[in-house]
């Protein structure tokens, strides 16, 4: 897809653990610095941290978004399919379709349109981002910190990841 179905501004996030807050924060300074990033996009987080699982996802407007996105696109893409599943089923003569071409295509049409819009939902939960989460609340359970990295694009994101990585963090990114 030309464009993304995320309704986030920064879709591409990254988190690295590190075993003491001072560490932690001079890399995120250093990721600041080197890769030009604002003081939004990234964040230290640690035991001190009001509510860390807001701080790791807080664009909860951009999943609203997310979720109209992606139902929309998908479940268009769904009905797409649909169509063109019916339109070759029909080309290729089975009997159902057709000896009954508009309830056959009914049938096919609705079930691709619920299956896109199942993605859809899929999609909107973004189940990449629960091991991101729970790694980020976890090591500030235990006394770590950790580098959040919010990217506008993969590219600034995998850019962190090896950044982070080479201090030393413990890296865990979204898709």
């Amino acid at each position: 897809m030309a464009r993304s179905v995320a309704g986030e501004t920064t879709p591409h996030k990254a988190a690295a653990i590190f075993q003491s807050v001072d560490t932690a924060r001079a890399a995120a300074a250093a990721v600041r610095s080197t890769l030009g990033m604002p003081d939004q996009h990234v964040r230290t987080l640690d035991a001190t941290t009001p509510h860390p699982g807001r701080a790791a996802e807080p664009e909860s407007a951009g999943i609203f978004q997310t979720m109209l996105r992606a139902h929309a696109a998908l479940g268009v893409a769904g009905f797409v399919a649909g169509l063109l599943l019916y339109w070759v089923l029909r080309r290729m003569g089975i009997g159902f379709i057709v000896d009954a071409p508009l309830a056959a295509a009914g049938a096919i049409v609705f079930f691709c349109t619920i299956g896109g819009l199942l993605l859809g939902g899929l999609v909107t939960l973004r189940p990449d981002h629960d091991p991101y989460v729970m790694k980020i609340l976890d090591a500030c359970r235990e006394g770590r910190a950790a580098v959040v990295v919010h990217g506008r694009t993969a590219d600034e994101r995998d850019a962190a990841v090896e950044f982070l990585r080479s201090a030393g963090g413990d890296v865990i990114q979204t898709l």
